[in-house]
């Protein structure tokens, strides 16, 4: 059998997403791409590697012996590259790293600008996705290193703390609900809501309002934190967002914030790691980094 690396990031990538389209997207494939490779992956191999059901893929039994080979296969090489790029100039590293909105947004850019200022042969390969995801993914293999919630299920991960994320309510200074120390997403009912544009936050908070059987319609879809909290200041809606953003925006913006009840408002969020012995030594050294700040 002839698998090239791409094939077998491919085939990890689809496992993971249980879908050809979002595998294909992750390893920046086209659809017609992605399946014809998975087409020449089956034909070379002779013998079925995907289960093709209505809600997406699935490993057949030869396919999750493919997942185990090519897993520790691309665990190797990213030890190697880790390894000698600690020696070799010309020689990058890429180091996985998969974390949730808040991280993403509002945490990890002035944390990684000086380790990675420090490390130039290094890149960071980073994903947004929710913590549920992060979680399986890392204990998979997928990823070398994770940023989640103590939401998620973390059984077969090793933790260490990182911050504390808490979602506040943002409206403007003369809205009636401005007073209010804190609400509950129930007391929102009726209110034009200012969204994410897509995301892993986004995804959360519609998950939680359709378990009150409240969901969140959006007057509009916003990209920005900044954008959001512009357009509460100006009456067009109410957001939720991170409280750093809130508070960052909170005078020029002329918004009020206010706490969310609910428990799932306040995240503790972890670092995650399948074992700190099981990852490469760049990523070791990132972790410890983190770790410090």
């Amino acid at each position: 059998m002839r698998f090239d690396l791409t094939d077998l990031r491919l085939f990890l990538a689809v496992a993971e997403a249980g879908s050809i389209t979002h595998g294909a997207a992750d390893v920046s494939l086209s659809l017609a791409a992605a399946s014809e490779r998975l087409r020449d992956m089956e034909a070379i191999g002779g013998v079925k590697l995907l289960d093709r059901q209505r809600r997406g893929v699935v490993p057949t039994e030869a396919g999750s012996a493919l997942l185990h080979h090519a897993r520790q296969i691309l665990h190797q090489l990213a030890q190697m590259r880790g390894e000698i790029g600690q020696y070799a100039k010309g020689v990058r590293s890429t180091i996985r790293l998969l974390a949730n909105t808040a991280a993403i947004t509002e945490i990890l850019p002035s944390r990684l600008a000086p380790w990675l200022a420090a490390h130039p042969q290094v890149d960071i390969e980073l994903k947004e996705c929710q913590s549920i995801d992060i979680a399986r993914s890392v204990a998979r293999g997928f990823a070398e290193l994770g940023i989640l919630s103590d939401t998620a299920d973390t059984t077969d991960l090793e933790l260490h703390p990182f911050a504390t994320d808490r979602l506040v309510v943002v409206v403007a200074g003369n809205h009636a609900l401005a007073s209010a120390r804190q609400v509950g997403l129930s007391d929102l009912a009726g209110e034009a809501f200012l969204s994410l544009a897509g995301g892993a936050l986004q995804d959360h908070l519609n998950a939680q309002a359709a378990r009150i059987g409240q969901p969140i319609r959006p007057r509009v879809s916003l990209r920005t934190f900044s954008d959001i909290c512009m357009m509460a200041g100006c009456g067009v809606g109410i957001g939720i967002v991170p409280e750093t953003a809130a508070r960052r925006y909170r005078r020029a913006m002329n918004i009020a914030v206010i706490r969310l009840a609910e428990d799932w408002a306040t995240r503790r969020l972890s670092l995650c790691v399948r074992s700190r012995g099981k990852i490469t030594p760049l990523a070791r050294e990132l972790l410890l980094h983190l770790q410090k700040e």
